[in-house]
């Protein structure tokens, strides 16, 4: 059944396209002299020349009233706006300079601040999605808050899910976001797994109902119970996956020796290796098959081993490996061992417990990590 399930599985592919509604466009000043407002946006705002040319032919202020920029130049800064936030958020956004204070940005910043996004935290939200600027806090902020508190039991899971995905602050959740959350539970995903992908993985949940719908029971095919910790991370990477990169991914698999079997085994193991481009899955495999000269059975059981970047991390620790044992330093060490241990037990343990018998080994580990040709090294080193 499993077999059947992976050669015809499929996942319909819907790009979100993000709504932003809020009513009529933020009120402009009709007219302004280009020299006054490039010269505020440089002297004022901190925009350079280029970027200063590039806004004001986008917004025009009025040099005739001032004041109300000002305000909100005095305002941001009073909320940890940096002069580069500032500048930042200006060329984001140039219509911020005309909002109104204290009927609009006012009470958004003592909101945002009031439920913990507090500090430079403020600025650095605001920065990744400066259209909350724009969004009605009583239509479309709060009730956002609102309802992921339904699921989020605390404020910090509140702030952890907007970092990752600050627009779901200027969504229009009840569109875009209910309808997915009720179709999860009506499938039997429990309400603290439905808490982790809003946490952890919120993008996973904007998707057509049908398509989540269509991953679930995919899952449940497969063999995976709603409940699995595995449950969330396969549940993620299949909702993002178009069904044609899916087949190309499972053919990549079998082009390096594996069954389909083996691949079903090895994604209810570690379903986050089938997120990994095919370009990244072949050379991973490569390197532990032809270098490493790894059975195909040790990566199934291992399968967290695809996870690790061959150049940052197994590459640089498989060549001290070799390194030691052409030394006799070491023996019988399991390679997947060395490769899976902790990088500061690592360092301890086979970098500085051996830097009197080969004192270049730390340099030619940091070297290799960090991506420079060291094959002269290295034989310089096995021989000295």
């Amino acid at each position: 059944m499993a077999n059947k399930v992976i050669r015809n599985v499929m996942f319909p592919h819907i790009r979100l396209r993000f709504l932003h509604s809020s009513g009529p466009p933020l009120p402009t000043a009709a007219t302004s002299s280009p020299s006054f407002n490039v010269d505020f946006l440089i002297n004022s705002c901190g925009l350079s020349l280029k970027s200063a040319l590039s806004v004001s032919n986008k917004f025009q202020l009025n040099d005739k009233t001032p004041q109300n920029p000002q305000s909100v130049l005095q305002l941001l800064k009073s909320h940890h706006f940096s002069d580069s936030h500032v500048a930042q958020l200006i060329v984001k956004l140039p219509r911020v300079l005309s909002c109104r204070i204290h009927d609009n940005l006012k009470p958004k910043f003592e909101y945002l601040d009031k439920i913990g996004f507090e500090g430079e935290l403020l600025p650095r939200i605001i920065l990744s999605n400066p259209h909350i600027l724009e969004m009605s806090l009583v239509s479309r902020i709060k009730p956002s808050v609102q309802f992921l508190r339904l699921f989020l039991d605390s404020d910090d899971k509140l702030l952890v899910a907007v970092k990752r995905a600050p627009w779901l602050l200027s969504s229009n959740i009840k569109i875009l976001l209910q309808p997915n959350v009720d179709a999860l539970m009506k499938e039997g995903v429990p309400a603290h797994v439905v808490e982790r992908f809003l946490t952890l993985h919120p993008r996973s949940m904007f998707q057509n109902p049908e398509n989540l719908i269509n991953a679930v029971n995919t899952l449940k095919n497969l063999g995976f119970e709603t409940t699995d910790t595995m449950f969330i991370h396969a549940f993620r990477v299949m909702v993002q996956m178009s069904e044609s990169t899916w087949k190309k991914k499972i053919e990549v698999m079998k082009s390096m020796g594996f069954s389909e079997e083996d691949i079903l085994k090895t994604f209810k193991r570690f379903p986050q290796f089938l997120a990994y481009s095919e370009e990244n899955i072949r050379k991973t495999l490569n390197f532990y098959f032809n270098t490493m000269k790894l059975e195909l059975e040790t990566i199934i059981v291992n399968p967290a081993l695809l996870g690790y970047s061959i150049e940052k991390r197994v590459r640089p620790r498989y060549h001290v490996l070799k390194v030691l044992e052409s030394k006799k330093l070491i023996k019988g060490i399991k390679e997947i061992v060395f490769i899976k241990i902790v990088e500061n037990n690592f360092l301890e343990k086979y970098i500085d417990q051996f830097i009197d018998e080969v004192p270049s080994l730390l340099e030619f580990y940091l070297g290799m990590k960090e991506g420079k040709s060291l094959v002269l090294d290295l034989e310089e080193l096995v021989v000295a």
